[in-house]
């Protein structure tokens, strides 16, 4: 038979404890590391954490930012960015895989953050938002002017004493902090909410905005360089100027501005005119404009003088017309003698033929000729008045025929009721019915005494008396 083996002295662990153990050693050693790579998956699953990988040419590390921490980054991690993260090792026991817990993330130098920003230009221009045709014209002398900027540096001072010294104007200023986490979001909501103004409100919307920042590093600026700011800008219906940093620095949001001014100040100026010099320029268009006034008045004054010197002098225009009018009033006088001479010798003429006796054979043959026509009038009219008269006295004795008067005549009698309407059967009577009888020679009132009707030929008749057996009676 086989001895029993020895027992080993060596410690037997769980799974479970094994992989406390490597934690705890982990953290122990690595409580704090800063860790250089490039970043490689990049996961933001609905939690809001942040899952990506850390890698160089050898090896990969996996990284988590829990979704507190990746909500106060100054830069969000993106596929191909050389970061540095700093944070501390730990393990994963369910999967037995150790990770990263970054607490801060860092672009890995100025090289880095440059290439983001020419990978993020390339694609925001790919979709057109840096296009010039997108680009408005600046309103010539804004009425409302609004600024993006902090509310307490140097940038605001210079715009509105640069705003004084040119030309005053209405300047509404939408405080953001212009460094730091929440700069992007701020600036973009300041954008939006001036476009946000209704036209004609309690405050006024501006007729043009100023987004402005003074000088600094490329991570101090790195706010205007973010996708959000870049967006807005471009979205924006009332025109932009875009002031950031100085004339060296660029970020994304000059290229979707519709004005890129290289200094806070040269913005101002670029807003609006110069007002001094816009009073000159207005003063100099209206000497300008009386000066030509007075030229065209002068060119026209000698233009009608010298055509005046063509004309004729009323009194020759005259002369003739006059010359020719006591010609004709010389004339006159004879002209009306010979007229009214030549006048009376036509009437003298026509007289001659009138004569007393022809005039009255005239007058004669016309009242014989009166008198007939009147006799034929009246021959004629008495002739239409026998025909009238005949058909009259037809209608008339047609009339009578079918009156119901003709009727009565022969002993009959017409019943109305009280409405003067008549009763033509003895069903349409009731006792007590006041009825009028109407006569041949009148009529008379009447009461139906009891209400019925009898059958047509029965009589009311007393019944006649005689000898039993019927005959004729005895007359006495």
């Amino acid at each position: 038979m086989d001895e029993p083996e020895a027992a080993s002295n060596v410690a037997e662990f769980s799974v479970s404890e094994i992989s406390s153990a490597l934690k705890r050693t982990l953290e122990d050693t690595f409580g704090h590391v800063r860790v250089r790579g490039e970043l490689g998956r990049v996961s933001r699953p609905a939690s809001g954490h942040v899952y990506l990988d850390l890698k160089d040419d050898r090896a990969v590390l996996s990284g988590v930012i829990w979704k507190g921490t990746a909500s106060r980054m100054k830069i969000q991690p993106e596929q191909g960015l050389e970061v540095i993260a700093t944070g501390r090792i730990t393990t994963f026991p369910g999967q037995s895989k150790y990770q990263i817990i970054i607490d801060t993330l860092e672009p890995a130098g100025a090289g880095a953050l440059m290439a983001l920003l020419e990978e993020r230009r390339k694609k925001l221009s790919a979709e057109g938002l840096f296009d010039e045709d997108r680009k408005r014209e600046l309103p010539y002398l804004p009425a409302v002017i609004g600024v993006v900027t902090s509310s307490t540096g140097a940038v605001i001072r210079d715009i509105l004493h640069r705003l004084s010294d040119r030309f005053p104007r209405h300047v509404l200023v939408w405080p953001v902090r212009v460094q730091g986490e929440s700069s992007a979001s701020e600036v973009a909501n300041g954008i939006r909410g001036f476009n946000a103004f209704e036209p004609g409100g309690d405050i006024p919307r501006p007729d043009l905005i100023i987004v402005a920042r003074g000088g600094g590093s490329l991570e101090d600026l790195w706010g205007f360089n973010e996708e959000e700011v870049v967006r807005a800008a471009a979205d924006s219906a009332i025109p932009l100027i875009s002031a950031v940093g100085h004339e060296t620095d660029w970020t994304l949001v000059d290229h979707a501005a519709d004005w890129r001014a290289p200094t806070p100040t040269a913005a101002a100026e670029r807003a609006v005119p110069v007002r001094s010099e816009l009073l000159a320029y207005v003063a100099d268009m209206g000497a300008r404009q009386h000066r030509a006034v007075s030229r065209a008045m002068d060119e026209r004054r000698t233009r009608i003088t010298a055509a005046g010197r063509g004309l004729p002098r009323p009194d020759d225009l005259l002369a003739l017309a006059r010359q020719r009018f006591d010609a004709a009033s010389g004339r006159l006088g004879q002209s009306l003698k010979a007229a009214t001479a030549a006048s009376r010798s036509r009437f003298d003429r026509v007289a001659a033929r009138l004569s007393v006796r022809p005039l009255q054979q005239q007058i004669t043959r016309d009242r014989e000729t009166v008198i007939r026509l009147s006799r034929e009038a009246r021959r004629s009219l008495d002739a239409r008045m026998d025909q009238r008269r005949q058909a009259l006295s037809a209608a008339d004795k047609l009339l009578r025929a079918f009156s119901y008067q003709a009727v009565l005549e022969r002993g009959f009698a017409l019943v109305r009721d009280g409405d003067g309407q008549p009763v033509r059967s003895a069903a349409a009577t009731e006792a007590g019915m006041d009825i009028s009888i109407e006569f041949t020679d009148g009529r008379a009132d009447a009461v139906i005494g009891v209400k019925g009707t009898r059958k047509p030929g029965s009589s009311t008749k007393p019944p006649a008396t005689g000898k039993p057996g019927g005959g004729q009676g005895d007359l006495f």
